[in-house]
């Protein structure tokens, strides 16, 4: 057991807080594992109605998963050190989505990447004034995963490419708007709200306590998406982007050029895919020929190296948009074979 998790029962609920703050509450291999056996003890438990997932800090719910420790295997050569990691985190992704009884999760301040599979993927998603939540994986060299593929394609219109793409963040009511979210409520009201969902074990009490959010800035700007990151393609949709000269596509523009151009190509592809599909599994088993590829055929090392390690923020892709081809895109998303993933458990008999 981490010591990262404070796993318990309380009252009729089952809890599960991330405990390393200064961390920014990111995500390692063994705290995904422990989530899962507590998900997996719970699931036959009678005395628990609910699961709570929350945080402790106030920066952030879970900024993501340890992308330094994926950085050091990779660069070692240990590929099955990541790899494995995104099989049983993705296992543990699905299994929340699916389970037979209500989770309730509190996302405060940054809710990124592994965040978002953790908490997004709940029958209740609590968000607050200070919810920063995105997908910022393109802008390392990896694309939307953890089931956020399902989550973007679900979005209305075409604010899941924007929101793949770019990486952008949104604030509670954009992160509801979305489909990322449920319930906006206040955090100084958490604490009552878990009280009482751990005295009564009713779920209903979350949409009960939930007030009106912030207005969303995303419907202003729906016309705008819909008609920009509705393109074939990437390079259309870079070409729409630099046709359009608003404010908005400029300050779009400008983050997609920093992004790596596999990986938006490979997001746009994906999301795309998604849409009218509502298995997560579908998701994840595709989200995860990417990640497994891109630790050598992708741009996941050189992405962190750039934003992490070196922080130089100058990483230096494999492809530029104009020499990527629909075969490069095709390579990093057909099946593994083999190593396809199954979300069997391999540490346990």
């Amino acid at each position: 057991m981490t010591p990262d998790l404070h796993i318990r029962t309380d009252g009729r609920a089952g809890r599960i807080t991330l405990t390393r703050p200064k961390a920014l509450n990111a995500l390692s291999h063994q705290m995904s594992l422990d989530i899962e056996d507590a998900l997996d003890a719970w699931a036959g438990d009678d005395a628990v109605d609910l699961v709570i997932l929350d945080a402790r800090g106030d920066k952030a719910f879970c900024a993501g998963g340890d992308i330094a420790r994926i950085h050091a295997q990779g660069t070692a050569g240990e590929l099955d050190g990541p790899r494995g990691f995104w099989r049983d985190e993705y296992r543990m992704n699905a299994k929340l989505a699916d389970y037979a009884k209500p989770v309730v999760s509190f996302m405060q301040g940054f809710v990124m990447g592994g965040g978002v599979g953790l908490g997004c993927h709940t029958h209740y998603r609590v968000v607050s004034d200070t919810t920063r939540m995105a997908m910022p994986e393109c802008g390392i060299g990896l694309m939307p995963d953890v089931g956020g593929t399902l989550l973007l394609a679900r979005a209305p219109g075409r604010a899941g490419e924007y929101i793949g793409l770019s990486g952008a963040r949104m604030g509670a009511a954009d992160a509801i708007h979305a489909g990322f979210a449920d319930c906006f409520i206040p955090e100084a009201m958490w604490a009552d709200v878990i009280a009482s969902l751990c005295l009564n074990g009713d779920p209903d009490l979350v949409r009960k306590a939930a007030l009106s959010p912030p207005e969303s800035t995303l419907p202003a700007l729906a016309g705008e998406i819909d008609a920009l990151f509705d393109a074939p393609d990437l390079p259309s949709l870079i070409q729409a982007l630099e046709e359009a000269g608003t404010e908005f596509a400029t300050a779009t523009l400008k983050s997609l050029r920093h992004h790596s151009p596999l990986s938006m190509a490979c997001t746009l592809a994906a999301v795309r895919a998604m849409r009218g599909d509502h298995d997560i599994r579908d998701a994840l088993r595709q989200e995860y020929r990417f990640t497994h590829r891109s630790l050598d055929m992708g741009d996941l090392l050189e992405g962190i190296r750039a934003q992490i390690i070196d922080k130089d923020r100058n990483p230096r892709w494999k492809h530029d948009i104009a020499s990527l081809t629909a075969a490069d895109v095709a390579a990093m998303l057909a099946p593994l074979g083999a190593a396809e993933l199954t979300f069997e458990r391999e540490d346990k008999p």
